[in-house]
């Protein structure tokens, strides 16, 4: 009888490891590694929004720093285009601008300002614009937060944006025009555009953002093709000014438009 008993406790125990062995092995196919189609697709859309080239160049009415005997601003010519604002309207014109030389106490070399003279957003080395008054939207919400949306209407079609992110903290903030808004500390930020028919793209995004946060500056026709363009203020630091330009122009098949430039100024001390 005691060796029927251990026998029996003996196949217990080998059948237990086994059965143990097995829901391993369960648990280790389960776990994949291999991407699903639609994260596929989003990493794709963001490596294409990070990792690109400039289209022209841009540059910002602001003063840049000198590094290493070179200065973004010494490329500005008449011959460059200026996107500005007269009376709530918007025009492309030739850069009118003059240059003042100075010092930059901060980096220890010298300072090139931009003095523009109209109230300029942007010039752009961009000779095919057509010059003259260019159609534009009135910005009623110029910040769009997680979880939100805003639709505009240009030329009957409708564009979408609709943002994703993480809202760490909120609070109400003093403008400089004496006005009081909500502003919200925010991470893993996605900005995404639908115009009419298309597929919706992921259009900006950005991991982090330092009491700052992503702006648009303009919404219009820039390059005359009768569709929306957009130009955003996307400063990561409190310390830096960045302005990315979007043209529906040089967008590729199922895209309402494409980022073309970007230029990025460091103001750190």
């Amino acid at each position: 009888m005691k060796k029927l008993v251990v026998g029996i406790v003996l196949i217990s125990i080998l059948l237990s490891c086994k059965d143990s062995k097995e829901v391993k092995i369960e648990k280790t196919v389960g776990v994949s590694e291999k991407p699903s189609v639609k994260d596929s697709v989003q990493k794709e859309e963001e490596v294409s929004v990070v990792d690109f080239k400039n289209d022209f160049d841009i540059l910002l009415p602001r003063s840049y720093r000198t590094y290493e005997g070179e200065n973004p601003a010494a490329s500005l010519t008449k011959a460059w285009i200026d996107l500005y604002e007269q009376n709530g309207e918007y025009y492309l014109g030739k850069a009118d601008f003059k240059i003042e030389k100075g010092f930059d106490e901060c980096s220890g070399d010298s300072l090139i300002s931009i003095i523009p003279k109209n109230k300029s957003i942007v010039f752009m080395d961009y000779s095919g614009l057509k010059l003259g008054k260019i159609k534009s939207l009135k910005i009623n919400k110029d910040k769009i937060w997680p979880a939100e949306e805003v639709t505009y209407i240009f030329n009957n079609i409708n564009y979408t944006l609709r943002a994703e992110g993480k809202v760490l903290s909120s609070e109400i903030v003093s403008t400089d025009d004496n006005k009081e808004e909500v502003f919200k500390k925010v991470e893993n930020y996605k900005l995404y555009l639908t115009a009419g028919n298309t597929t919706e793209k992921l259009l900006l995004t950005e991991q982090s953002f330092n009491d700052t946060f992503v702006v648009l500056l303009f919404a219009g026709d820039i390059d005359g093709d009768g569709k929306l363009d957009f130009v955003f203020s996307a400063n990561r630091d409190y310390e830096e000014e960045r302005v990315i330009l979007f043209l529906s122009s040089k967008a590729k098949s199922g895209e309402a438009m494409k980022r073309v430039s970007e230029v990025a100024v460091q103001f750190d001390c």
